[in-house]
């Protein structure tokens, strides 16, 4: 095994997996097959990763679509499975970073001033213009 290989109970882990198509055998073994698989495994990636993009100013999962994407096309192609790997690596760092004593002694200070900032600011909206529930407003 590589220094970046790595295996748990007989289970290859994924930096261990070979870079490539990873379509069946007989599919493999005839070339306009292949392609057509390709073909297919890309425009399938493509519909997936457009909905992703549709939905980030939508409400619903945007990014987490766009990665389901990727990771079809990673099923396929080494650029999308170099990509897969590097996003990976780089959620793994920010997890880790986030779990940091320190930092989140700061982002819950950071938070919490937030909030009062918040709090402050609609108290003194309320004061000024009081709170009127839909039922009581007037016809105008």
């Amino acid at each position: 095994m590589a220094a970046d290989e790595t295996e748990v109970d007989g289970v290859k882990g994924d930096s261990e997996q070979g870079l490539g198509s990873r379509a069946p055998e007989f599919i493999k073994a005839r070339r306009v097959l292949h392609l057509s698989w390709q073909v297919g495994i890309f425009i399938i990636g493509l519909a997936i990763v457009v909905v992703g993009i549709i939905m980030l100013p939508l409400p619903g999962p945007g990014w987490v679509v766009i990665f389901g994407g990727m990771a079809v096309w990673a099923t396929e192609f080494v650029w999308a499975q170099l990509v897969l790997r590097w996003t990976k690596r780089k959620v793994t760092e920010a997890a880790q970073k986030a779990l940091d004593p320190k930092v989140r002694r700061r982002n819950i200070i950071l938070t919490s001033i937030g909030l009062v900032i918040i709090a402050v600011l609609v108290g003194i909206y309320v004061w000024k213009f009081g709170i009127v529930m839909p039922w009581k407003i007037k016809d105008q």
